[in-house]
């Protein structure tokens, strides 16, 4: 029997939850529509993932490419060997663990990441990177990098906005047609270093790194902005290179399946691995 595969990369994408209170009773997940309409009017199919670390080979092997999503809360400062300075800092643990478990699980096999906001963060963190708890904190003269503390559920606010300089050369430079324009801007933490074998794609004027990516793989990418919005044709690209390597990657593992397929009819195939 022919084995049918899907024509449509199927993307997933980490949710967002809140505790008990607003929308529900007991605790909920939630996530913008945009994150999803963006990768659908892409050519993909996005799959939204609850947080079950235990299942993350189990999502994965559904997923042909994964997008890490913001939200209001941040990375633990003990994942980057850091005691906690800032009272600006909000922890989401099971969020957290979740998220760890599939960003390194599409890395060991190399499937297409997206890291967007505190994606991009955390991304930085597992690759042995640290951050700034607190850019008003850290970096006083910063830009205006957020226009509420509570960065998601901005409550109508217009988010704050900055230009940033692309890096010659880098993944993301080959994903946009500028090097340069303007973003969306809703983080009050940023990256402060990259570990080995990442490197920085993207800077704001005031130096705050906005973009990083992993040398070694096929895409493995993350931006401090939020190019679900679609704000500029720039993000529309951005997202449309994911999908498309995440469609390579699901070429790759068809190809890969149907080698092993051809294989094992091979062997049994072999004088004396007949069946009766």
């Amino acid at each position: 029997m022919q084995t049918k595969f899907q024509s449509r990369p199927v993307i997933g994408v980490t949710l967002d939850s809140e505790e008990a209170g607003g929308y529900a009773d007991f605790p909920w997940y939630a996530l913008r529509q945009n994150y999803m309409n963006s990768l659908a009017e892409l050519g993909a199919v996005p799959l939204a993932l609850p947080h079950h670390a235990e299942l993350a080979d189990e999502y994965l092997s559904l997923c042909d490419g994964i997008v890490v999503t913001g939200g209001a809360f941040d990375v633990p400062p003990e994942l980057f060997n850091e005691q906690q300075t800032s009272s600006q800092v909000r922890l989401k643990p099971a969020r957290t663990e979740f998220e760890k478990a599939i960003v390194k699980g599409a890395m060991r096999r190399n499937m297409p990441l997206l890291g967007i906001c505190g994606g991009q963060q955390l991304l930085a963190v597992l690759t042995g990177g640290t951050l700034h708890q607190h850019i008003p904190d850290a970096l006083p003269d910063a830009l205006e990098h957020s226009t509420t503390v509570d960065t998601e559920n901005a409550g109508g606010k217009k988010r704050a906005r900055h230009p940033v300089e692309i890096v010659e050369g880098s993944l993301l430079s080959r994903c946009v047609d500028r090097d340069h324009y303007e973003v969306n801007s809703s983080h009050h933490q940023a990256v402060k270093s990259v570990g080995p074998g990442c490197t920085v794609n993207a800077y704001a004027p005031d130096g705050v790194i906005e973009g990083i990516e992993c040398e070694e793989y096929d895409f493995c990418l993350g931006v401090q902005w939020h190019p679900e919005y679609q704000q500029h044709a720039q993000d529309t690209q951005l997202l449309n290179a994911f999908v498309a390597a995440s469609l390579r990657y699901q070429l790759s593992m068809r190809t890969a399946g149907k080698a092993m397929t051809e294989a094992m009819n091979d062997v049994i195939a072999r004088p004396g691995n007949e069946q009766a």
